[in-house]
């Protein structure tokens, strides 16, 4: 057998199995992953600005999710000892999403927020100033197994649920 012949099937052989995988890998590229602590602090910074102070970032209570496309929403908490009480009643964590989202059913624009669950059973996004951006109701978990200050789920429905304790709001693209 010549050469170029040998070389042509391999090739083939190469370019159906390639092909075989293709749609595998296409498939899994399509699905969102959520971040748990560990993927977060690799993306966050130590400490972020909001309200004229810098305060330190709790990245080990943070989540997150990657979309297929490679874009990012991400929460951490953030120690708010230094902010007045108005600042720490709304503001629990630092929000980042690279994407416009739905939040409860609500449009956010891609950017950098303030997040915080507040009485009345309410979540509200503020921007880097303490602007309050958007409000909406959020829900309690009450067969929450083991609730931790922060964390990203997917959610049942679609989209993900991010939680405090137990209650969470549902976040969608």
């Amino acid at each position: 057998m010549r050469m170029g012949s040998i070389l042509g099937i391999a090739s083939g052989g190469m370019l159906a199995m390639a092909m075989a995988v293709a749609p595998a890998a296409v498939i899994a590229q399509g699905n969102p992953t959520i971040l748990k602590p560990a993927e977060v602090q690799k993306l966050l910074p130590a400490s972020v600005f909001y309200s004229g102070q810098s305060a330190p970032t709790q990245l080990r209570n943070s989540g997150g999710v990657k979309f297929a496309d490679g874009h990012f929403i991400l929460a951490t908490l953030v120690d708010t000892s230094g902010y007045s009480s108005g600042i720490v009643a709304k503001y629990q964590a630092y929000f980042v999403t690279e994407v416009a989202i739905h939040v409860g059913g609500k449009n956010l624009s891609a950017g950098v927020y303030g997040i915080g669950f507040v009485a009345k059973d309410k979540f509200l996004v503020t921007d880097v100033g303490a602007h309050d951006v958007l409000t909406v109701a959020s829900s309690t978990d009450n067969d929450l197994k083991r609730p931790i200050p922060l964390q990203v789920v997917a959610d049942p429905g679609g989209g993900f649920r991010i939680y405090a304790g137990r209650r969470y709001v549902v976040l969608s693209r």
